[in-house]
């Protein structure tokens, strides 16, 4: 007999484990697709309140009975909806409010919440877009950095709301540099770092184009011990487009040359068709570019306790630490 949709959404959710009751980390991943049984739909939960992401076209029928048996399976408060087809980044400006409603789909509305990762606090706006505040499959590379950047200076590329920033600072990083092309995700970020007790200085936090500001730095000769580049797969500024595909190796080039001999460039990609040995080999081109010799220190990616993967559903995220000379 096969497994209701209920009983494998609330089986899903049980197999995180020791996540259900670490009351340090309040957000993760209760439900990540094909793997956990439930193809085409990923959970993530901040605080206890889910936010499900459909990636295919669902019918309203589909749609309703999934959200019926969320509902039902795991009892929340409150429950959010994004709808991301291939297309989404398109109808994310034309129709915001199919691709990511403000509304709930099921309970309260929710303004905003706070939600812990590894004891830090990040501010969650469930009902904001696509993109809530916080992207979960990185906590196992922030918790890394945090053990890593002591008394060292850290560059965080394509910032968003500036969480590496945030854990670098409590890893006793000297300086922490945002940067951003939004100023409103990086008002985000100063937000976060108030959220911990961290100081601000607004010249930490820049707005603009992340391709325009390292040719700056690096005509400046201003470097840093770590540099984090986790750009979006694709995106378009007033003077770039970016593609991670065709693009990463000038994006690795401009970093590389603001790296301190002996420091290190984490460099990421979340773009799935894009295999591990591929990801390695553009970085690699990008810093031989700049006349740097890397040595790959560490390969890592998702926690596979809630990012769960499969030889048909692989891990998208790709994180390669290279050590530069």
């Amino acid at each position: 007999m096969s497994t209701s949709l209920t009983e494998r959404l609330r089986e899903a959710r049980a197999r995180r484990g020791a996540l259900l009751s670490d009351a340090h980390t309040t957000a993760f991943r209760w439900v990540n697709g094909a793997p956990d049984g439930v193809p085409d739909v990923t959970v993530d939960t901040f605080a206890g309140l889910p936010v499900v992401s459909l990636y295919r076209d669902f019918s309203r029928e589909e749609e309703q009975a999934l959200l019926d048996a969320a509902w039902e399976a795991w009892a929340p408060r409150s429950l959010y909806l994004k709808r991301r087809p291939r297309e989404a980044r398109v109808l994310a400006n034309v129709a915001r409010d199919v691709v990511a409603p403000e509304a709930p789909a099921r309970g309260e509305p929710v303004e905003s919440l706070e939600a812990l990762e590894n004891g830090l606090r990040f501010r969650i706006r469930p009902a904001q877009g696509l993109s809530v505040g916080l992207y979960l499959d990185m906590r196992e590379t922030r918790a890394w950095l945090h053990g890593e950047v002591k008394g060292l200076t850290v560059l965080n590329l394509f910032s968003y709301t500036c969480a590496f920033g945030v854990v670098a600072t409590a890893g006793g990083a000297k300086r922490v540099l945002n940067i951003d092309s939004s100023r409103r995700v990086l008002d985000w970020g100063e937000e976060n770092a108030r959220l911990n007790g961290q100081p601000v200085d607004r010249y930490d936090y820049v707005a603009g184009d992340v391709f325009d500001w390292l040719g700056r730095l690096a005509k400046k000769g201003e470097t840093f011990d770590v540099v984090i580049s986790d750009p979006p797969s694709f995106s378009t500024t007033r003077s770039t487009r970016f593609s991670a595909a065709r693009d990463y190796p000038q994006l690795a080039e401009a970093a590389a040359r603001v790296v301190v001999p002996g420091g290190r460039l984490v460099a990421c990609c979340n773009l799935a068709p894009l295999t591990p040995r591929r990801f390695e080999a553009l970085v690699m081109e990008g810093t031989a570019r700049a006349g740097r010799t890397a040595r790959p220190v560490a390969a890592l990616g998702p926690s596979a306790v809630d990012f769960p993967s499969s030889p048909e559903a692989p891990a998208g995220l790709k994180v390669q630490v290279l050590q530069l000379r």
